[in-house]
């Protein structure tokens, strides 16, 4: 399985707020956010990392290190306007046609959740019922939440601004196949620039959806999310 990680934010909040390092470098509990992903993606499997970040000596030194290691890691140095661009900047390299898990750097999720989540995921491609598997969360403190609605057997139905009745939103973990990077091109094409946007194309396209719930997922936004992350993860 392929992984792949969104680390090309600029962190502009966290450095308004004293943070000094890059985002991917933010430390949880000893641990920076990127490698916590990496360490986690091996433990599960992976055959290679992509990761595509901004231009910063500090997190391109720290990502050759890993080049080093024992996993096949890849990542390119782009400034994106957006995360859906990102996700385009790193295409090239998830374009074999076969599965692949996509995050930003900056979620932060319990492990074990991770474990079921990759295990539905491989499930679910096993029997061929599905074209990605989303991970939800019905924890919702976001700023500006992706609403997720399914049905009663956790199909996607839409990806919703808002919703009258919510029950989950977009944890960003995105569990794809190949067939999801067309759309992804054709959603650049168009001017888009969003990943809800992307999301909403993937149903308007046939791609079938499932959603996947994780117990919480949270977002490193703000410098007091650190320690929320911190509490979270020893809870």
């Amino acid at each position: 399985m392929k992984y792949a990680i969104i680390a090309a934010g600029e962190g502009s909040r966290l450095a308004c707020e004293g943070v000094a390092v890059p985002k991917p470098l933010v430390e949880i509990g000893g641990e920076p956010l990127i490698d916590r992903l990496i360490r986690i993606f091996i433990g599960y499997g992976a055959t290679e990392i992509c990761v595509v970040c901004r231009p910063d000596s500090q997190v391109e030194k720290h990502l050759s290190r890993w080049q080093q290691g024992r996993v096949h890691l890849d990542y390119i140095v782009r400034v994106t306007p957006s995360s859906m661009h990102s996700f385009y900047e790193l295409a090239p390299l998830l374009d074999d046609g076969g599965p692949f898990v996509l995050t930003t750097v900056d979620t932060v999720f319990r492990e074990d959740d991770f474990k079921y989540y990759i295990k539905a995921w491989e499930e679910a491609l096993m029997a061929g019922e599905t074209d990605g598997l989303m991970g939800v969360t019905d924890f919702i403190d976001d700023e500006k939440p992706l609403y997720v609605r399914t049905d009663d057997n956790m199909n996607i139905q839409a990806f919703l601004d808002m919703d009258d009745r919510p029950r989950y939103i977009s944890g960003g973990i995105y569990g794809l196949t190949g067939r999801s990077l067309n759309t992804l091109r054709q959603c650049v094409g168009r001017g888009e620039s969003r990943m809800r946007n992307f999301q909403r194309a993937l149903l308007a396209d046939g791609l079938r959806l499932k959603a996947w719930p994780l117990t919480k997922v949270l977002d490193i936004d703000h410098a007091s999310d650190i320690a929320l992350a911190e509490k979270f993860l020893k809870g």
